[in-house]
């Protein structure tokens, strides 16, 4: 489905799993949801001027002109970038609705002020790489949920999470791992290592953070099962259907086996 539009993040609530939005200020200075740094990827009715230019640098009157759903096929033509003042305003008397915040070009008091308003302070889950900027987002909004994500080798995951180890973790709901799959038939099926993904989660259950991981790319069920035999708690995925069908395969395998 297309993303950052409100037609894809009602599904995703309609199938109990939590949408991701990329944030970008427009020129007029209205926060929208789009992911890429320019025009050319996504939408279908543009023309080649407009396909190098950035959200940053249309007024929203523009922007909300360009069909974004067509790309991914006709069934979601005329599907627009939306305000993610619309998004906050369907998950207004419903608390059960989430919805990741990726920051890419945004005030970040601006965007506290219509959370605020909206009332779902703790329903926006504060999505960045940069653990500081995750400490700077609840000092505006303590009960907010924060994702912290992280990619790259075992080394380079190792650095990361000892940064977040020195702060005790403090102020992280969730922590991302990104798992690159090699091969699922050998005995180590990830480019990092089971026992440094299974040593990961326990930490992680431990110190009361949710361990989220997010097999790369990846549409088999079984790399879902095997992170879930190693120890995560939560999903990141581009293939919301196979991950929902292999977490109820894993539970019922579980419940089976009692």
């Amino acid at each position: 489905m297309p993303e950052n539009t409100l037609e894809s993040a009602k599904w995703a609530w309609q199938h109990g799993v939590t949408p991701e939005v990329d944030l970008r200020l427009t020129k007029d200075k209205q926060i929208v949801c789009f992911h890429d740094t320019n025009l050319g990827r996504v939408p279908s009715n543009a023309d080649k001027k407009t396909k190098k230019l950035s959200v940053e640098k249309l007024p929203y009157d523009e922007l909300k002109t360009l069909d974004v759903g067509s790309f991914r096929g006709e069934q979601y033509a005329g599907e627009r970038i939306p305000l993610v003042s619309s998004l906050f305003a369907e998950m207004q008397g419903h608390p059960e609705r989430m919805l990741y915040l990726d920051i890419k070009t945004v005030d970040m008091d601006q965007l506290a002020e219509l959370v605020h308003k909206y009332g779902v302070e703790r329903q926006g889950i504060f999505t960045s790489t940069h653990y500081n900027l995750l400490q700077d987002w609840k000092k505006r909004i303590p009960e907010a949920p924060t994702l912290l994500w992280n990619g790259g080798t075992e080394e380079e995951l190792t650095k990361k999470l000892d940064e977040a180890r020195k702060n005790n973790f403090e102020g992280i709901t969730f922590l991302q791992i990104h798992v690159h799959i090699k091969d699922l038939d050998k005995e180590e099926p990830f480019e990092v290592s089971t026992g440094f993904l299974k040593r990961a989660a326990k930490e992680l259950k431990e110190r009361g953070v949710i361990c989220q991981m997010l097999p790369w790319e990846c549409s088999d069920p079984r790399a879902y099962e095997k992170c879930l035999e190693l120890g995560a708690e939560s999903f990141a995925t581009d293939y919301p259907e196979v991950t929902l069908a292999a977490v109820k395969s894993f539970r019922e395998k579980a419940q089976n086996s009692k």
